[in-house]
């Protein structure tokens, strides 16, 4: 029997995304929409939890940040959903013959209250990545009122993502 992992190595990247509040658009986190007066401000959906989850695959596998790979200047990503650009990014993890292992996140916001909407993101995130529901994790903490994050300006997202990819001397050393 062969082993799936052999000649990989395990990696890992941090993301990490904030947008502001503002009115007259939906606030999406993690691929749901979350009751709420006011959204956040972006390009596309301006989905902070999906944007901090790009992030961290990326940097796993060497590559530059979301707004390198879908600027904000392309009218092709205005309004698109990040839950699209999640699954791009996972598709140049598997280009490169890597294979994405778990997420871990954390969002942080006063309001509104989003811990009832984790499981629904969880499952959104799952079927996008192709991973397992057990490999997501998303956690809803506070800013204890301190900071923009504090003043209910916005929203901010933290993110780290495990990726195998194959055991190769980069070209660049």
């Amino acid at each position: 029997m062969s082993n799936p992992s052999a000649g990989m190595i395990p990696v890992s990247g941090i993301g990490y995304d904030v947008h502001r509040f503002i009115e007259g658009r939906p606030l999406i986190l993690g691929g749901v929409e979350i009751p709420s007066p006011r959204g956040l401000d972006g390009h596309s959906d301006a989905d902070v939890l999906c944007h901090a989850i790009a992030d961290a695959i990326l940097g796993a596998v060497g590559e530059l940040d979301i707004g390198h790979h879908f600027p904000n200047t392309d009218p092709a990503y205005r309004g698109i959903s990040s839950l699209e650009l999640l699954r791009r990014v996972s598709e140049i993890v598997r280009n490169r013959g890597g294979r994405l292992l778990h997420i871990d996140s954390s969002l942080i916001a006063e309001a509104p209250k989003v811990g009832p909407h984790v499981p629904a993101m969880r499952q959104h995130l799952a079927e996008v990545l192709g991973l397992p529901l057990a490999r997501i994790g998303i956690k809803a903490t506070t800013n204890e009122r301190m900071g923009f994050v504090g003043r209910e300006e916005g929203i901010a997202a933290l993110a780290v993502a495990s990726v195998l990819v194959p055991d190769e001397v980069p070209s660049e050393m």
